[in-house]
């Protein structure tokens, strides 16, 4: 796991090497092991190393034999090894012992192709020396960060946005549809950021540059086929299996491995498997969101030793700045904190920890997908009688048990559900936003994923939404960036081609029903859990921040933000001190709402006021 940056041209021949140097050191976090340089007239690229593999021989830029061609590269291939064996065979001749050489191989011997070989977790950027062109592609789910822009007809990419901050033609500028849906999503989840002309290369996808122009493309793509001929129990085995094979390929590392450990059965079931000899968790000294005694209860009972913290609310509220610098746009999901220390803890035992990131999505684990379920007795009544039954819980003017089902009742999927979080609809962003630019729309951005799995139930398709917007725009980017924050590299198993093979194909009943979610997955951890924490409800990372914004110490800091300069140049003050107000009163629960409006404003004072 590592860091990169470069750009193309060579406008600033004198200054290159100060250039990349100075955006390397914004990124030394990723790689405070060793750094190295490629300059030439065509482009400039630099290297962050944290070394896991190929300890004495890994260093980057690395290079082809004839040196026409040069490779910077974030991440693992985990079948980087049976790849080698192959391209020796067909007489390549290898100079070291690292994964990342397997990369240039596969690229001479394949050229874009060399996408369908891997078996890992990647960003990288392949330059040819000979014809001038520059090949770059980010892995299959989008474990790996990579962002790009052009700027007076540079190419600037790298690991971290923050890195281009040191480019002389960068320019910084608050991308206002970034913040509209972000207030929505809670996340940024457009392909521009939220730094204006700066691009997320999106999953699954390749970038070519050539004669200044960039184009993308799509190289694969995640299809839930759910194959019903299969089996309660051959549904299980299939699945135990291919954990227990991608467990295995991601302990490859000649650095120790641990692995995070919370309550939930995702980071049971790989702690109880990964065969190390340390697990982490962190919580808080509040009763109900402290997991600390059963991770410990748990890693006694596996044999392993755990490494746990409990953060106070001091430490917590005085890391947030420092993770909204790291997370490089803003984040307003709580337990990325949480992530960050949990990272710190882990990055003093180990450089390579495993984590339980994407079980949700592949195998239908969270609480919402029970959703068609319940709503079925209402969903399944003509259009015109949901229609109206919702209309009338609506104009009931207070909350009543009930009314909420038959408004979400009411609606389409497609209408109720944008991920696993819905802050701001449209017309409530419009309320808040001095100046709404309001030319993208929430369902712009869904109804694309909506309509490539047409046909399919609504638990499968909540579970395509969720693979393709929520995990990728929050729950992989704070993973790397927390992560990589402390120079900790964070493995995801679940999130593998070949699980993703078996979970695509595990019929719906299987994964979701009224007995409970991630119902397969939950049968096949009983081979080495407890039933109690087998079936134990998801929980996620519960973080306190509905206490800790009625009290009066946080609450002012809180409003304090928002009466800043930069809350007045985008918001209306008085209707975010409502939403503050009204939660400390105890009128309404505004608590993610806040969270939300506040985290954009930590991270613009960030980045447009210190910076």
């Amino acid at each position: 796991m590592c860091g990169f940056c470069g750009f193309t041209g060579n406008i600033y021949s004198d200054e290159n090497n100060t250039i990349i140097n100075n955006m390397m050191n914004k990124i030394v976090h990723r790689g405070p092991d060793s750094s190295g340089v490629h300059s030439d007239d065509n482009i400039t690229l630099g290297f962050r190393r944290l070394s896991i593999i190929g300890l004495g021989d890994g260093a980057q830029p690395m290079y082809n034999e004839d040196k026409t061609l040069v490779i910077v590269f974030n991440g693992e291939i985990y079948n980087y090894q049976s790849l080698k064996e192959d391209l020796l065979k067909k007489g390549h001749i290898f100079s070291s012992h690292a994964d990342t050489e397997v990369l240039i191989h596969l690229y001479e011997e394949h050229g874009e192709k060399m996408l369908d070989y891997i078996r890992g977790m990647f960003s990288f950027v392949i330059y040819d020396l000979k014809n001038e062109s520059l090949f770059a592609a980010r892995d299959f789910f989008g474990i790996k960060p990579f962002y790009y822009g052009l700027f007076n007809g540079t190419l600037i990419f790298g690991s971290e946005i923050k890195s281009f901050m040191e480019y002389p033609d960068f320019k910084k500028e608050v991308n206002q549809e970034a913040l509209e849906n972000y207030l929505t999503f809670q996340y940024s989840v457009l392909p521009e950021t939220f730094f204006k002309g700066v691009y997320k290369l999106m999953p699954a996808h390749y970038l070519i540059y050539k004669d200044g122009e960039v184009t993308t493309k799509r190289y694969w793509e995640a299809k839930f086929e759910a194959d019903n001929q299969k089996s309660l129990q051959e549904t299980i085995s299939d699945i135990d299996n291919v954990l227990q094979d991608s467990i295995k390929h991601h302990k490859i590392s000649d650095v120790d491995v641990g692995s995070f450990l919370s309550s939930g059965v995702d980071s049971s079931y790989v702690a109880a498997n990964f065969k190390g000899e340390k697990t982490f968790t962190v919580g808080f000294d509040y009763d109900d969101y402290n997991e600390v005694e059963y991770a410990k209860t748990l890693s006694k009972d596996i044999g392993i030793t755990n490494h746990s913290k409990v953060i106070s609310t001091k430490e917590y509220w005085d890391a947030i700045s420092k993770v909204q610098y790291h997370m490089d746009e803003p984040l307003a999901d709580p337990s990325a904190i949480a992530l960050y220390f949990v990272s710190q803890l882990a990055s003093s035992h180990v450089k390579v920890a495993l984590s339980g990131e994407g079980a949700d999505e592949l195998f239908g684990g969270y609480n919402i997908y029970k959703e068609p379920l319940d709503l079925k007795i209402l969903t399944d009544l003509p259009t015109g009688v949901r229609k109206a039954l919702g209309s009338t819980a609506r104009k009931v003017p207070f909350n009543v048990k009930g009314k909420n089902f038959f408004i979400r009742g009411s609606k389409t999927l497609e209408e109720r559900f944008i991920g696993n979080a819905r802050m701001f609809g449209d017309k409530d962003r419009r309320e808040i936003l001095k100046s709404p630019v309001n030319t993208i729309k929430v369902r712009d951005i869904t109804n694309p994923y909506y309509e490539k799995v047409k046909g399919l139930d609504d638990i499968t398709r909540m579970q395509y939404i969720d693979l393709h917007l929520w995990m990728v725009g929050d729950i992989l980017l704070k993973a790397d960036k927390m992560s990589m924050a402390h120079s900790l590299e964070v493995r995801v198993p679940y999130l593998d081609k070949e699980v993703f093979k078996v979970a695509s194909k595990v019929p719906t009943n299987f994964r979701v029903n009224k007995n409970g979610t991630k119902y397969a997955f939950r049968m096949a951890s009983k081979k080495y859990l407890k039933d109690a924490v087998a079936q134990k409800r998801k929980l996620g990372f519960p973080v306190p921040i509905r206490i800790w914004l009625k009290e009066d110490e946080y609450y002012n800091r809180v409003k304090s933000a928002f009466e800043s300069e930069g809350a007045k140049t985008y918001f209306k003050t008085d209707k975010i001190l409502s939403l503050l107000d009204d939660h400390k009163a105890g009128n309404e629960d505004n608590s993610r709402k806040i969270w939300t409006i506040y985290m954009f404003l930590v991270w613009y004072e960030e980045f447009f006021i210190k910076e």
